[in-house]
């Protein structure tokens, strides 16, 4: 068959998998480089460090991409330094979100994050969502939660995707039920 290659179909599932892949480690990289930077570059001492290394090893991290990123955190690398930061904010149909970035520019993620809930009905909170939410161990958990129906759950899905699609979002947390 003319203009048909076996070779094209490949490359352009392995750019599509490449692509997913690169974000999983910037988002790894991020993790690796704050508790690094927060708890020590030894993983037999900084507990924090050992879990994002061995989250890093099970999703295939080359190991050099690891060490970048502890020197990195340390300040052995000559890359800028990244922040931790938690951002509240209500989603469409008042849904509320807290969402844990890790970032080097704080003033673009902000306004990526202003962008991307208010294409999907939401907003930027400034307070107001943290009281729903109470600590338990690593978590937030919600207080009162929310249900939606069918078509509403439809479009909160995509606002889903778009905020785990970033690659600054380490992790978000909703009430919805």
């Amino acid at each position: 068959m003319s203009g048909h290659s076996h070779w094209a179909g490949i490359k352009h599932k392995k750019a599509v998998t490449d692509a997913k892949r690169a974000q999983i480690f910037t988002k790894l990289g991020h993790a690796i480089a704050v508790a690094a930077r927060n708890g020590g570059g030894n993983p037999d001492f900084n507990p924090a460090l050992r879990l994002a290394v061995d989250k890093a090893r099970s999703l295939n991290m080359p190991k050099d991409k690891i060490e970048n990123s502890i020197k990195k955190g340390t300040g052995e690398g000559l890359e800028n330094r990244l922040e931790e930061a938690q951002y509240e904010a209500l989603g469409p149909f008042g849904i509320m979100l807290i969402i844990n970035v890790i970032t080097d520019n704080k003033n673009r993620t902000v306004s990526d994050l202003r962008r991307l809930l208010e294409k999907h009905g939401g907003k930027m909170a400034d307070g107001g969502v943290s009281w729903n939410f109470k600590r338990s161990g690593a978590a937030y958990v919600p207080q009162y939660t929310i249900s939606l129906e069918p078509g509403q759950k439809e479009k909160y899905e995509k606002l889903i995707e778009d905020l785990t699609d970033h690659p600054d979002v380490q992790e978000f947390y909703d009430n919805l039920q």
